[in-house]
């Protein structure tokens, strides 16, 4: 009998790395940092609780850093297998594990976790897949399905010896601004499946009228509106929203609008090449000009530029990461507009426990940014809609496509959540086997 052991993503929503074990091969699923919290990215450094020379391979499901993020470690500690991810998937790996190796030697110095000597190891090791045809790998059969997640993400179903396991990896808000909608899988003997919004239904609101409605604000009393953005798919659905906007005068064609994030420009111009994973409008919308670019775009590769925003007169809006507010630009933004009581944030995404992005939406006056209190006047606004998971109605209707299920493991999502999740399901699955596993513990499949 095969063995899933949980070494992240169990009871938090970060960290995703998760060891199967079928008694003849160990294979990883992701590996991924812990976000948010000090103590939680104190775990980076803590062992994995497993032996990395001992693992064959790694089935990737996406390139967000809490499911790709500790790759490097796992290379710098022995693993020396394959990695098995699609093709815009390796793309924006790429990107993230060579900012994560930078973030790493400029914070932590020789503490770092790895280098950039392990990413480029990382990406020899990559091997591209097809969604949807299935290969042969360590006695399964697997196949990618489409997450409907970010560009390229994927669940990954294994079949061996007449049983299916599934792993749903990050589940997509279907139907999403940029990209093709979530595949539905239709039968599984044990799912393994994210939590992350668990607990809860996204509002009925539209997205892109909330953020008219925040530029708009700062066009009248020519202020500052900063948006702490993933640069992987949020960063681009937002420049999507403002190209329609300013195309149809509902903000004006003037407000600069600065795109300080060296990573997502990066990954944008990943977007831009993999037009055939495009959703319907956006492809239409590449017809008639670039999605993610308008007059009034300034993109900002230097630190020195960044700073200068500071300085600005008049209505400007500021895209810049890191999306839940626990480093990058963004944060020296922040120390600078959150005391004017002029500025307003929008918040457009999941903020983890503790982090400075959740302060602020939880109503804090008061956070602490690099060692300094600074003091909240600012304006803040949140809009779940544009987030890129599904919430738990979606969650549901993804489990409730699959047939046969004699076992669901909860995942990614924190203990709130798992458990509210649990109890949802179980009003019409009352014989399944629910499991809510915590670092280092194991299931039997």
């Amino acid at each position: 009998m095969s063995t899933l052991s949980f070494h992240g993503a169990a009871g938090t929503v970060t960290g995703s790395c998760f060891l199967l074990d079928s008694g003849e091969s160990k294979i990883l699923i992701d590996c991924g940092l812990f976000q948010g919290s000090p103590e939680l990215e104190d775990m980076n450094h803590a062992p994995f609780g497993f032996n990395p020379t001992e693992v064959q391979g790694m089935l990737l499901t996406h390139a967000h850093l809490d499911h790709c993020g500790r790759i490097g470690k796992l290379i710098k500690e022995g693993f020396d297998g394959p990695i098995y991810m699609t093709e815009a998937t390796l793309a924006l790996l790429e990107i993230t594990l060579q900012d994560s190796a930078k973030v790493m030697a400029e914070n932590d110095g020789t503490n770092a976790i790895y280098g950039i000597e392990d990413v480029e190891k990382a990406l020899t090791m990559a091997k591209v897949i097809e969604i949807d045809k299935p290969f042969a790998y360590a006695g399964y059969t697997v196949t990618y399905v489409n997450a409907g997640h970010i560009l390229g993400s994927a669940s990954i179903l294994l079949e061996k010896d007449g049983k299916t396991i599934v792993f749903s990896g990050d589940l997509g808000n279907s139907p999403e601004d940029l990209i093709q909608p979530t595949e539905y899988v239709h039968a599984a003997d044990v799912v393994i499946m994210e939590s992350t919004y668990g607990d809860r239904n996204h509002p009925n609101e539209d997205p892109t009228l909330i953020l008219q409605n925040e530029i708009n604000e700062v066009e009248k009393s020519g202020s500052t509106l900063l948006i702490p953005a993933f640069s992987i798919e949020r960063t681009q659905e937002l420049l999507h929203k403002i190209d329609h906007l300013k195309r149809s005068g509902k903000v004006k064609t003037e407000t600069p609008v600065y795109l300080d994030s060296p990573m997502a420009i990066k990954a944008t111009e990943v977007f831009r090449k993999f037009t055939e994973l495009y959703n319907a409008e956006l492809t239409a919308h590449t017809k008639t000009d670039d999605p993610f670019s308008f007059p009034g775009l300034n993109v900002i590769h230097r630190g020195k530029d960044s700073a200068s925003l500071s300085e600005a007169i008049g209505a400007q809006v500021i895209i810049a990461g890191s999306g839940m507010m626990t480093g990058g630009r963004i944060l020296n933004h922040a120390i600078t507009f959150l005391p004017q009581e002029n500025t307003r944030v929008l918040i457009v995404g999941f903020q983890g426990e503790n982090t400075v992005g959740r302060q602020l939406t939880e109503g804090a006056k008061i956070v602490n940014i690099y060692g300094q209190n600074v003091t909240v006047k600012a304006h803040i606004s949140e809009s779940h809609a544009m987030s890129s998971h599904t919430d738990q109605t979606g969650l549901l209707k993804w489990f409730n496509k699959i047939k046969n299920t004699q076992k669901l493991i909860l995942i990614h999502g924190e203990d709130g959540p798992r458990e509210v999740l649990k109890t949802e399901v179980l009003k019409t699955h009352n014989a399944l086997t629910i499991e809510t596993p915590h670092m280092h513990e194991s299931v039997q499949l």
